[in-house]
């Protein structure tokens, strides 16, 4: 008897909407990041995130609602801190990174226990997503999508130039608020699919290989997505075929594109220079 396909069964369905979305999302995000030099953020967040999920377990409450609320409130204070000149973007960084880490760690003692669950925050689980996860992670993403679109241009402008933008009458502040709430927004809806420790990761890799495959800021932003889905469906299908963690499938797997993209361009430039 031959065996079934994995998209046959509800569980890898689930899986496979959640993969595509976070997918998708994520880069559009991780394209902006990376235009600033900001590329760790989301790893900064993540940090922030985790002392969100650990409130969660305290309270009580669904830590993906306290992980939002918690990572937007972050995401806005270190934008806040880096537009007024009181630390630099990486000290900003740093501080939340340590910050977010203690809290949770501090959190957790608090609790008087460690949660078995909370190691599908940090690492993912990307197979026991429920269609109610998959329902919030589309919501999350569509809100990613709608805005990108409706400020994607108006951002990118802040990004090249503040004090064009600012002479050109753009409301920077907003603009770069709205960027870093977005960012907080991408690492609460991967983090049930690679998790916090290597949401960054999603949201970085993809954009590296999208900025050599397109040609433009724009077509690099479509490549980043397309690269983040290929990865998302290539990574779920590794980890069902060889019994390997999802999450880090994934995540390799956007890796192995990026130094194969990286070496093909590479070899092409050669050849033009020779």
């Amino acid at each position: 008897m031959s065996l079934p396909s994995p998209f046959d069964l509800e569980f890898m369905r689930l899986a496979l909407l959640a993969g595509l979305v976070v997918g998708g999302s994520a880069p559009l995000i991780g394209t902006f990041l990376v235009q600033r030099r900001m590329a760790l953020m989301g790893d900064g967040i993540g940090h922030v995130a985790f002392a969100g999920v650990a409130g969660g377990f305290l309270l009580g409450v669904w830590p993906v609602w306290s992980a939002l609320a918690v990572s937007v409130a972050g995401a806005l204070w270190i934008e806040r801190l880096r537009s007024r000149g009181r630390a630099s973007g990486d000290l900003a960084l740093a501080l939340f990174f340590y910050g977010g880490i203690a809290s949770g760690v501090v959190i957790l003692g608090a609790a008087g226990s460690l949660d078995a669950n909370l190691f599908v925050y940090l690492f993912g689980s990307l197979l026991t997503v429920t269609s109610r996860d998959v329902a919030v992670m589309a919501l999350l993403g569509g809100v990613i999508v709608a805005t990108m679109a409706l400020c994607g241009r108006a951002i990118f402008a802040t990004l090249l130039d503040e004090a064009s933008a600012r002479v050109a009458g753009l409301p920077v502040d907003l603009l770069n608020s709205v960027l870093a709430a977005l960012t907080a927004v991408t690492v609460v809806a991967a983090m049930r699919v690679v998790g916090i420790l290597l949401v960054a990761a999603l949201m970085v890799l993809p954009v590296a290989s999208g900025r050599h495959l397109g040609r433009s800021f724009r077509a690099s932003v479509a490549w980043s997505s397309v690269v983040g889905m290929a990865s998302a469906l290539t990574g779920l299908l590794l980890a069902w075929y060889l019994a390997l963690p999802p999450g880090g499938a994934i995540v390799l797997v956007a890796a192995a594109v990026f130094a194969a993209v990286s070496l093909g361009h590479r070899v092409r430039a050669g050849a033009a220079a020779a």
